[in-house]
């Protein structure tokens, strides 16, 4: 019983841990798209963008968000890159921690996408 108990208080703080780690990266990208004025292109809900070119990025998969900061930051110069005038010199700016943070937060916000099936 005692072990039971020692594992579900392991657990539990465990859990505790990583809900205020990912709060911590969801404050930290909050902070990261208001420095970089994402906002300005993607809309301030990041779900109206200022031209239906531009993608919404409230609630798209931290993945997909990653991967495409990094493939802006490489440019179209490397296998897996990206082009943008606005979105390379921004994304080279970006640590890989800010990339994190960035993508963490975006993927927390509420969302009118939808998966077609």
């Amino acid at each position: 019983m005692k072990k039971i108990l020692a594992l579900a208080v392991v657990s539990l703080s465990a859990v505790v841990s990583f809900n205020a780690a990912a709060e911590s990266k969801i404050e930290a990208g909050k902070a990261a798209v208001a420095k970089y004025n994402c906002a300005s292109c993607h809309g301030a809900d990041f779900q109206t963008p200022i031209d239906p070119g531009y993608p919404k990025l409230a609630g798209q998969h931290k993945d997909y968000l990653k991967h495409a900061m990094v493939a802006y930051k490489r440019g179209n110069q490397v296998s897996n890159g990206r082009s943008n005038a606005i979105m390379g010199p921004l994304s080279k700016q970006l640590s890989g921690q800010d990339i994190e943070n960035i993508a963490t937060y975006l993927h927390s916000l509420p969302t009118t996408l939808v998966l077609r099936k």
